[in-house]
């Protein structure tokens, strides 16, 4: 497979608007091409997706291990032509200064693919040698096999660039970009703006594949792409089959009786629930779930015979008067809860179960009220970095002593309104924190589990009982 990396020397140097103009750029090609996105981000993955036509997948060796992860990127990579990975912060930022897992060049080294460099050359010349130079040499198991420049002043400032990263290393000089106001995505207090709500994202990465093309020598950087280390036989399923816990349907009567003895799973899907793993859906799939999609913000019920609801992260909070004005769906889920009905919210979903939401303004919006608690928005961010959830009561994703490996960024705070009860302990450094609020067959909380990281949870999760009917 042939397979390159894009990464950065710090965050903000351009990596997504490199990646984005390079998958372009391959797709004019005619070129089948699979996007990645390294470690837990949800929002890049989604501009990836639709310029490609093929779905973004996550890769982080910290939340998952090593052998999952290349399972992954190898059973994504089937019917490609290239794989394009978009990296992390910067080339070896991961988990810690001691802990490299999470980071692209952990990646880079697990799946032996070549690195292209993205640097921002806009107030610089010959020292962009030392920074290359730098990066090159800082892990002989990394190969950073180019450079291309970004925010370049022009054609003349190149040539500084080209001659110095040729005179003093041994990555090759690719290209380089200009600094264009009009390329950038906008950004928000999450990150980039979502694919959602930048509907001009697919023209954008028009433009930008028009450019690219100019100044960007692509026949070099094909050339310079490589096979990926093999993810080991047999794997024509996400995960091998000891991994994943099948219902018992599922196994007894094969995947010919799934229609009939699958349990259905409604998901939010719409502008303020965008964030899902889409391995989670793919083992939940798996393990004998219907996938339904839905919108908390425009349907007025959930889908009919729904025996699951998973409630995403996203941005509740900027839909909040629209969610709380949907008094149909509201209604829905809060019959479904009383029915007994499963229940797992994440992040966003948490803000959507509580009683109300209230805005960095002070204006409180209405939710389900499934929890006798609200969400405030803060203007500084309250949590950040990679957490370990273990479960210490009986949940929907598994028994007493049930982990899992995820992340956790919300500027949010949760604030009780009355009694609530959590059944899980976050683990964030030396940290602890309680999470996985439970009332009746809800279950919500801040983090955003990769069920990867332990495949028994969507099985579980799935063959809880379900609304009395």
């Amino acid at each position: 497979m042939k397979t390159l990396i894009i990464a950065g020397t710090h965050s903000k140097v351009g990596k997504t608007t490199i990646a984005l103009a390079l998958m372009a750029t391959l797709r004019q090609r005619g070129l089948t091409v699979q996007p990645f996105k390294v470690g837990p981000d949800f929002i890049d993955p989604g501009h990836h997706t639709a310029v490609c036509g093929r779905i973004s997948r996550n890769l982080d060796n910290w939340m998952l291990s090593d052998e999952t992860v290349r399972v992954i990127f190898h059973r994504a990579c089937a019917g490609a032509d290239v794989a394009v990975i978009e990296g992390v912060m910067g080339l070896f930022d991961g988990k810690s200064p001691e802990d490299s897992r999470g980071s692209t060049a952990d990646i880079a080294r697990l799946l032996l693919a070549p690195v292209i460099l993205v640097v921002d050359a806009s107030s610089v010349a010959a020292s962009i040698a030392s920074v290359v130079r730098g990066f090159s040499e800082f892990d002989s198991r990394v190969h950073v096999a180019g450079v291309i420049c970004n925010r370049v002043a022009g054609p003349r400032h190149y040539q500084y660039l080209e001659s110095a990263i040729r005179g003093h290393t041994r990555a090759l000089p690719l290209g380089w970009l200009p600094r264009r106001a009009d390329w950038q995505i906008p950004e928000r207090h999450l990150g980039l703006t979502t694919i959602q709500d930048h509907p001009g994202s697919t023209e954008l990465c028009s433009s930008l594949a028009d450019a690219f093309c100019q100044t960007v020598d692509l026949d070099g950087l094909l050339a310079l792409s490589a096979k990926g280390k093999g993810a080991g036989k047999g794997d024509i399923y996400l995960f091998a089959e000891s991994q994943v816990q099948q219902s018992p349907n599922q196994s007894k009567q094969g995947k010919k009786m799934n229609a009939l003895f699958s349990r259905r799973i409604a998901v939010g899907r719409d502008a303020a629930f965008c964030f899902y793993y889409q391995d989670n859906l793919d083992l939940l799939a798996q393990a004998g779930g219907e996938i339904v999609p839905f919108s908390p913000l425009i349907d007025s019920q959930l889908p009919d015979r729904t025996d699951v609801l998973y409630l995403g992260g996203g941005y509740p909070e900027l839909h909040a008067r629209q969610l709380s004005e949907n008094d149909e769906m509201r209604h829905s889920i809060r019959h479904f809860h009383q029915q007994g009905g499963t229940i797992y919210a994440e992040c966003g979903g948490l803000m959507y179960a509580c009683r109300e939401l209230m805005d960095v303004s002070g204006n409180a919006f209405s939710m389900l009220d499934l929890l006798p608690a609200r969400t405030v928005m803060q203007s500084r961010l309250a949590q950040l970095g990679y957490v370990i959830w273990r479960g210490n009561r009986p949940t929907s994703l598994g028994p007493v002593g049930t982990e899992a490996r995820g992340h956790h960024f919300h500027y949010s705070r949760l604030e009780s309104l009355g009694p609530v009860t959590y059944s899980a302990e976050l683990e964030h450094g030396d940290d602890r924190y309680p999470d996985g609020l439970i009332s009746g067959n809800l279950l919500a909380g801040y983090a955003h589990l990769h069920f990867a990281s332990n495949p028994a949870i969507p099985a579980f999760l799935i063959n809880q009982s379900g609304p009395a009917k």
